[in-house]
Order: C-alpha cells, then sequence, then structure tokens
C-alpha cells in the first residue's frame, strides 16, 4: 500500500533584530518621502506667483527746494540751492568767471567754466562734442534737449547720460553765440553708482533745471 508522501513544513519566518530595524525604516521613510513630495509640488505651483522684487534705493535725506541769487561774477549771474556753497575753481585761480557749485551733503559740484567768444563758437562745440563722447564709452544712453531763452539771449543744450560708471551724468552749455560761452558738468567727489544715486541726480536735476532758467548775461 503506497502511502501518500507528505510535504515538509517549511518554517515559519522568525522575527529577528534585523527584520523588526527593517519595519521600522519603512515606517519612517514612507511618511517622509509623502513629505519631499508635498513640498515639491508646493514649490512648483508658487513658483509661478513668484514676482521679482522692484529695485530700491538707500534712503537718503534730501532738503527742502529754496534758491538765492548769485551776482558775485563779472560775466554772469544764475540762482542757486540754499544749501550749496558757490566757490572759485581751485585749479584755475586766474579764471575769475569759473566757479564750483559744491553741495555737500552729496558730495557733489556743478563745475561752472567760462571762455569769451571771438568768432570760436564752433571750437567750443567741437569740444563739448569731444567730451561727450568721452563718457558715452560707459553710457547706456543719452538724452539732450535744447536750451533757448530769446528774453534772456540764452542758447545751448542739455545733456544727460545713463550708466553706472559715467563720469559726469549731466552736462550743459550756454552762449548768446557772440560773446560768452559756459560749459557746466555734475561731479561727484566718489567713484561713480549712478544706479544708487538716481534719486539725488534727478534732486539735482532740478536744480540745474532752475539754474539755466534763471541765468542771464552781464
Amino acid at each position: 500500500m503506497l502511502r501518500q508522501a507528505q510535504q515538509p513544513k517549511v518554517p515559519e519566518p522568525v522575527e529577528g533584530p534585523t527584520n523588526r530595524i527593517n519595519m521600522r525604516i519603512s515606517k519612517f521613510i514612507i511618511p517622509l518621502t509623502v513629505m519631499v513630495l508635498a513640498f515639491v509640488a508646493f514649490s512648483c505651483n508658487d513658483s509661478d506667483n513668484y514676482l521679482p522684487k522692484p529695485r530700491g534705493y538707500f534712503r537718503i535725506d534730501l532738503p527742502e527746494k529754496a534758491y538765492t541769487k548769485v551776482d558775485t561774477i563779472e560775466r554772469y549771474s544764475f540762482e542757486c540751492p540754499v544749501y550749496a556753497l558757490v566757490t572759485p575753481d581751485p585749479y584755475s585761480p586766474d579764471e575769475k568767471n569759473w566757479v564750483n557749485i559744491e553741495m555737500p551733503s552729496f558730495k557733489g559740484s556743478i563745475h561752472l567754466t567760462h571762455k569769451p567768444v571771438d568768432g570760436n563758437l564752433g571750437e567750443y562745440l567741437e569740444d563739448v562734442h569731444t567730451m561727450v563722447t568721452k563718457h558715452l564709452q560707459k553710457a547706456n544712453g543719452m538724452r539732450d534737449s535744447l536750451i533757448v531763452n530769446d528774453e534772456h539771449n540764452v542758447y545751448g543744450m542739455f545733456i544727460e547720460m545713463d550708466g553706472k560708471g559715467v563720469a559726469t551724468p549731466m552736462q550743459f552749455y550756454l552762449t548768446d553765440s557772440t560773446k560768452n560761452f559756459v560749459r557746466g558738468a555734475l561731479y561727484f567727489n566718489f567713484k561713480p553708482d549712478n544706479d544708487s544715486m538716481q534719486p539725488v541726480i534727478n534732486f539735482i536735476r532740478q536744480d540745474i533745471d532752475h539754474l539755466i532758467e534763471t541765468f542771464e548775461w552781464k
């Protein structure tokens, strides 16, 4: 009589230390993975709503506008801010009509030079063109506007240049075409960083506009 062969018994797995560690790791990894995936999904959705911050400037306290007439120069007069100092050009003591409009609070100055016109106006205009071309090498752009004041016989051009490293962001020239020629330029007493100084430049622009509007020959 044949007996059916009995299947050998397979031993049941024994829960040893290693199995318990693996189970604990699995329980820890699964929720951690869910958290990471949720964070990535949230970041991707939030990036669609990201807006770049607008350019900011350092806070600079600007004085109130007020002007006084400067009538101590031989060939011309004008009005300048009360917070400015008008001083002779220290590098050209013989030029009595060359002055600096110092603005200590801004560490800047407007440098004014005067030359007599005697059939050589074209030479002075060419000098202005040369200076502008020199500064344009570091400029991002330039804007100019004509100056016409028939009442005071004052004509010229105002030139404004944009760019972080431009040495003089604003300059201008004034003339009566027959006797006088004045050139003005704004300089700062430190390495130019015109992007951060833009609020000050805009503020001084108003002062230069007022100077030109009140400029008179003698």
